[in-house]
C-alpha cells in the first residue's frame, strides 16, 4: 500500500469478499447485520473496531493488520 494513500475499509471489505466469492447476504448473517448496513460500511472510510473484528473472523482476514502496516510505513517516512 502506498504510504500517500489513505485506507479505505469499506472497499477493502467489500474486495476480499468477492475475491472469497462469498455474497453479501452470507456475510450480512454471518455478522447478525442487515444487507443494507453491509453496502453503507463498504462506502465507508471508517468502521468501528467492534465490527472489524466481527468482519475480520468472519472472513478469516485481518484487517487490523492492514492499519498496523499503514502506521509503520508512516513511522518510518
Amino acid at each position: 500500500m502506498d504510504t500517500t494513500e489513505n485506507i479505505h475499509i469499506g472497499e477493502l471489505i467489500k474486495q476480499v469478499l468477492e475475491e472469497q466469492g462469498r455474497t453479501i447476504t452470507w456475510l450480512a448473517k454471518q455478522i447478525g447485520c442487515s444487507r443494507e448496513n453491509l453496502y453503507k460500511i463498504f462506502r465507508r472510510s471508517w468502521i468501528h473496531t467492534d465490527m472489524l473484528q466481527k468482519i475480520s473472523i468472519a472472513l478469516g482476514y485481518d484487517f487490523f493488520n492492514i492499519y498496523t502496516e499503514w502506521y509503520d510505513q508512516q513511522k518510518n517516512q
